[in-house]
């Protein structure tokens, strides 16, 4: 059983990173942090289709003193053209104000990033630490992540609504995460709920990270033109609610003419009570080798 639980990752030895250059690589930022101490895991999101970073990412150091010693010395280091910004400080205000309204989603498809995480969640409500998907040395996705919400009613909404849908390929389990030395217990209890109702009547509000770039980005609008209408197409001559037929754009080669089908064929198309007398007129007579079973057609009528 205590196996196949996920704890939380050490969120105290964790720095946040960004405004990261797209020409940096994960080997550089490990470079720059490892002078501040021993780092446990380097992670910077990707880009599903071009695969490159989306401008920010996580160093989880194995002490919570190495983080706040790296948060306070690469601050405003410039890489390349741009400014790192390292924080650990939300963190840490937050974590005297937190509410525990911590979930684990896990059997993720491993396609599943950060941003998908806070596309979908963000839907129900205030997402006080970003999603963090657990990763292995080689950058690959374990299957699960951590969020945490800003109120219980978040939480409980996202579990609810979230718990064995699909994320891409998987159905994915979304509940409360094991506290931290917590004896098995999970967040969300009342003991918790009690706290936070308390910090919410005299206005203390959790602070949350704050979002990347990244993941408030949308695609760019269509800026292509309208294909041009063929030559001789007037707009103003349509009917309202019309869609326009283009003419075809060569004429018939010489010599050209429809074939017409034959009387048989016009026979065999159009129901008798249908046809028009000049059709029925040039039916053929009824043959000489039907059958007994047979029924002859009636007679042709004139008009």
């Amino acid at each position: 059983m205590a196996q196949n639980r996920h704890w939380e990752q050490d969120k105290d030895a964790t720095v946040y990173i960004g405004n990261i250059d797209e020409r940096a690589t994960p080997a550089m930022i490990y470079e720059i942090m490892v002078q501040m101490g021993p780092i446990q895991n380097v992670h910077m999101p990707r880009d599903r289709v071009t695969q490159s970073h989306q401008g920010f990412g996580f160093v989880e150091f194995r002490s919570a003193e190495d983080a706040d010693y790296a948060a306070k010395c690469i601050n405003g280091v410039k890489l390349y053209s741009k400014n790192l910004r390292v924080n650990k400080a939300s963190a840490d205000k937050q974590k005297a104000n937190e509410v525990g309204a911590n979930l684990f989603v896990g059997n993720l498809d491993p396609m599943v990033d950060e941003k998908i995480l806070y596309d979908t969640f963000s839907n129900f409500g205030r997402i006080a630490n970003l999603p963090k998907v657990a990763r292995d040395d080689n950058g690959s996705s374990k299957g699960y992540a951590f969020l945490s919400f800003g109120e219980f009613e978040s939480a409980d909404e996202a579990i609810q609504n979230l718990h064995g849908q699909y994320i891409l390929s998987k159905e994915v389990s979304v509940q409360y995460a094991f506290k931290k030395d917590g004896k098995g217990e999970r967040h969300g209890d009342k003991a918790e709920r009690e706290l936070a109702s308390q910090a919410k009547g005299r206005g203390i509000v959790p602070e949350t990270q704050p979002v990347p770039p990244a993941f408030l980005s949308t695609p760019a609008p269509n800026t292509q033109a309208p294909p041009p209408h063929p030559a001789g197409f007037d707009p103003s001559s349509m009917a309202p609610g019309a869609v326009p037929i283009p003419a075809p754009s060569h004429a018939p080669a010489a010599g050209f003419a429809p074939k017409l089908l034959p009387v048989c064929l016009l026979h065999m198309a159009i129901p008798s009570h249908h046809q028009p007398a000049s059709v029925v007129d040039q039916l053929p007579s009824p043959s000489p080798f039907r059958t007994a079973r047979s029924t002859p057609p009636g007679p042709a009528r004139r008009l």
